[in-house]
């Protein structure tokens, strides 16, 4: 009786051990249903009976979003135009007409026809300011409704009417969408202060990034080899791990772990190792990033970090460490959900901690070492978890005049450079940098210019705090302030007069030798390309940084 009274005891202990793991499971599933209930009647009841109308659409939208909102800022509803986006960054292709769209002064103009596609062999220019397609008035869209109206079907027509500076009439341009392959690799070349320092602008991590990225290489060694490389990840944003994985490849041997995933479901969990033959494997390498360097930019920079394999120039990347996979749903709706982290070879995740923005990065400066992990290169540096990936030789971004931004804003360079390109093919030979300079100046002034400095706009909200006499009793002083303000202003067009006269060259460059004559032009000032090539050209000082 004993001996049937114990083992009837281990009997419903094993099957309590063995049953805990569907009682817990059991009771997430209670969870959702009991929940979903209540939410479900909650927005039955409202979309029916609350006073007011309600658009059910947008309530549920908004229940979702602030549900998601509880969770990372990577988990989010996609819809079906923004899964078309998506499709276009991961696979690298979509079927236009090769225009880039944006907003200037209020109004859809075409920044840049993509050469060899249809609107750039039939003569769309920079500058050209769409105001139909086919039948459609676009005056009221925005870039990204205009841009869907130019994609569709490979072969298909489509008719394209733009005002021209300098012409009355509208012209109308019949284009014929093909398949757009969106380059990874915009520009490549050699330094021109020493031309056996390669350069590499890559600015996503797209299919084919790699390839494109070691056909650059084979490129620029095809004559002669290169004493060193600087390849350029500032503000990309990222894309396909794999394609990470495979740059890597390029630069380290075959069977190195350079990243893995670690997530709460197991299939979440995956290694990944260099595979490939690499085509540059132990000359010295640069990487430049700044805030806006994100996800698959971070394991490349980091990655090559922790090898000691690439010195990392720059300001910090963004931090950007998770996982995401995209789930389809109903509708042609997607959900992107966040499923594991990346983790580099020190064995650090690149997430940044808390999640904070893109304009929150540079404020993060100051974290002490000793609130932050540990962990070390292979040469037994120190690097640090917590705020995405530090650089090995911090380089600050100048901080623009308002001067500068006023100018931007306006889209000044922009039109001003539609103007002066009209009727040219080339920049003029007869005219110097200084006289176009001025020129620019002299458009300024007919354009009737004018912008506010931080201290013109403290003495306006001064003025505006101040009742009538206290105007009265401070005329003088306002009058004086007033002068102060003209008198900077004047300075600012002096002081910053190098800074400008560069942004309106790349913009003119770049209407006669497009996207690679405007880098041509801008790296002749980059401070960060030119502190890399000079980096580059002294071995010792290179090889002292990968010292503990």
């Amino acid at each position: 009786m004993r001996f049937s009274s114990r083992l009837l005891l281990i009997s419903i202990l094993i099957l309590g051990f063995t049953s805990a793991g569907f009682v817990l499971r059991s009771d997430t599933y209670f969870q959702i249903q009991k929940n979903f209930t209540i939410f479900s009647e909650v927005y039955e009841n409202i979309t029916n009976s609350y006073i007011d109308e309600v658009d059910p659409e947008r309530l549920m939208r908004r229940g979702i979003e602030a549900m998601l909102e509880e969770l990372d800022p990577y988990t989010v509803l996609i819809d079906e135009a923004e899964s078309a986006q998506m499709d276009i960054m991961t696979t690298g292709q979509y079927a236009g007409v090769g225009l880039e769209i944006g907003a200037r002064g209020g109004q859809l103009v075409v920044i840049a026809p993509i050469e060899g596609y249809s609107a750039h062999r039939r003569g769309i220019r920079a500058g050209d300011v769409v105001k139909r397609i086919d039948d459609i008035d676009v005056s009221r869209m925005n870039a990204d409704d205009l841009q869907s109206l130019l994609r569709g079907d490979p072969g298909t027509n489509v008719t394209v009417s733009i005002q021209r500076y300098g012409i009355e009439e509208l012209l109308e341009f019949e284009l014929t969408r093909e398949t757009i392959e969106v380059r990874n690799v915009t520009y490549y070349s050699t330094l021109e202060s020493d031309s056996r320092i390669g350069y590499i602008l890559l600015r996503r991590f797209a299919q084919n990034a790699a390839e494109e990225v070691r056909e650059a290489i084979l490129e620029m060694e095809r004559d002669e080899p290169l004493d060193g490389l600087v390849l350029d990840l500032r503000n990309n944003p990222g894309g396909l791990l794999d394609e990470a994985v495979k740059i890597i490849d390029k630069f380290v041997p075959a069977g190195e772990k350079v990243v893995w995933t670690e997530g709460r479901q197991s299939r979440a969990n995956q290694n990944y190792e260099t595979s490939e033959d690499a085509v540059y494997p132990d000359k010295p390498l640069v990487i430049l990033q700044n805030g806006g360097s994100a996800s698959a930019s971070e394991i490349v920079s980091g990655a090559l970090q922790d090898l000691d394999r690439a010195v990392i120039m720059g300001q910090r990347s963004f931090g950007k460490g998770l996982v995401q996979i995209v789930q389809p749903l109903s509708y042609n709706v997607s959900l992107k959900v966040t499923t594991s982290k990346y983790y580099i070879p020190s064995g650090r995740s690149i997430q940044s901690t808390p999640f904070v923005s893109e304009e929150e990065v540079s404020a993060m400066d100051e974290v002490p070492d000793s609130l932050r992990t540990r962990y070390s290169t292979q040469s037994g540096r120190d690097v640090f978890e917590g705020i995405g990936i530090e650089p090995d030789i911090m380089i600050r971004d100048r901080q623009q005049s308002m001067l500068e931004i006023a100018l931007l804003q306006n889209s000044h360079y922009f039109f001003f450079a539609n103007e002066f390109t009209a009727g040219r093919d080339s920049m003029p030979a007869d005219m110097s940098r200084d006289e176009i300079y001025q020129r620019f100046l002299t458009y300024l002034e007919e354009q009737d210019f004018e912008y506010a400095t931080r201290a013109e706009r403290h003495l306006n909200r001064f003025r505006e705090s101040l009742d009538e006499s206290g105007i009265s009793g401070s005329e003088e002083l306002i009058d004086d302030m007033e002068e102060l303000v003209r008198a900077k202003k004047a300075q600012n067009k002096k002081e910053f007069a190098e800074y400008i006269e560069r942004e309106l060259f790349q913009e003119l460059v770049s209407r006669f030798d497009g996207n690679s004559g405007r880098m041509s032009e801008q790296l002749k000032t980059d401070e960060a390309a030119t502190r890399a090539a000079k980096l580059l050209r002294s071995p010792d000082r290179y090889a002292s940084i990968f010292k503990p």
